[in-house]
């Protein structure tokens, strides 16, 4: 019998290149790590890894195991859901990871509707990146995560994870509120050629590499000047002059800044693609089924929101 246990571990162990850092992420420490895989390679009498650097990888039997790991882990969260049915009513944790404007404008809706509708429900919500909820995830650290797409995670056929659209969201043009684009119904990026641009800190999101390549899409070169760690920051700068900015329309700043929130028109500016990523396996689960409902229900009362007032 092979302790799928063990699988996880070994599942981890390709995901972060060392044994130190799977220890890290799985609560372990890395002698009972290495312990677990010596005994895993012992019971199938093949060697699992090799040095690789100052890391390990895995050798090509290996690699083979852990296409098989996701199969049988994934059928394990399925189990795991099926008996979680029959438990019916069941008071959680559930876990919700997202980043930033995801969590303010709607995981943070959706769990106090959770709150509200089923009280018994423990829900626990983490900020953070895209690439740190998937290996949250992995490591079963988090039940369901609201994810953005970008540098190719999640990938579409990634055999640990299921994911499924959540929201389609335009960008909004924030500009001083004396500035002429303010009076403007909507823009086009182009007409924001000539001016100073304020972006999201490049070490805290990607948000100044999608400015940077819709407006080269656009057919210009923004003039990057300011950069700010907090969404508020990126409005105060505006709303004193500074500069404009391209935001998600999920993205708020504080009240009273004088800045004005102007519709870009979608040449040359898709949309931002949200989603929900859960554990290949776990969608079954009535916790994470909940959840999801929330979110889903967050984004309906969001689009009936769409007429927000402009100024920020």
């Amino acid at each position: 019998m092979i302790d799928l246990r063990r699988l996880h571990m070994l599942r981890v162990v390709h995901q972060q290149g060392t044994v130190t850092a799977a220890a890290e992420a799985l609560h372990l420490t890395p002698s009972a790590v290495s312990h677990h895989l010596r005994e895993l390679a012992r019971e199938l009498k093949v060697p699992l890894l090799e040095p690789q650097g100052r890391g390990v990888q895995l050798t090509s039997a290996g690699r083979l195991l852990v296409e098989h790991a996701d199969a049988l882990l994934a059928r394990w969260e399925e189990a795991q859901a099926e008996l979680a049915s029959y438990r019916a009513g069941g008071t959680g944790p559930l876990r919700i990871a997202g980043f930033t404007t995801a969590i303010s404008g709607l995981i943070a809706p959706a769990a106090g509707r959770l709150r509200r509708s089923h009280p018994e429900i423990s829900v626990q919500v983490r900020e953070c990146d895209t690439a740190q909820s998937m290996d949250l995830l992995v490591a079963g650290k988090v039940d369901l995560a609201v994810v953005e797409p970008s540098g190719g995670e999640p990938l579409p056929d990634d055999a640990r994870f299921e994911h499924s659209s959540l929201l389609e969201e335009p960008h909004i043009m924030l500009v001083p509120a004396e500035h002429p684009l303010a009076r403007e119904a909507s823009v086009r990026l182009e007409d924001a050629a000539g001016e100073d641009w304020i972006v999201a800190d490049p070490g805290t999101c990607d948000h100044a590499q999608r400015v940077r390549v819709l407006c080269t899409a656009a057919g210009f070169s923004p003039r990057i000047v300011h950069a700010a760690t907090q969404w508020p920051a990126v409005w105060s700068l505006v709303g004193n002059g500074l500069g404009v900015s391209l935001v998600p329309r999920l993205a708020e700043g504080p009240a009273g800044q004088a800045a004005v929130r102007v519709p870009v028109s979608n040449e040359n500016v898709p949309p931002r693609r949200i989603l929900t990523c859960v554990r290949r396996g776990s969608r079954q689960n009535p916790l994470v089924d909940l959840g999801i409902r929330a979110l889903e229900e967050a984004v309906r009362d969001h689009e009936a929101a769409a007429g927000w007032p402009r100024s920020a």
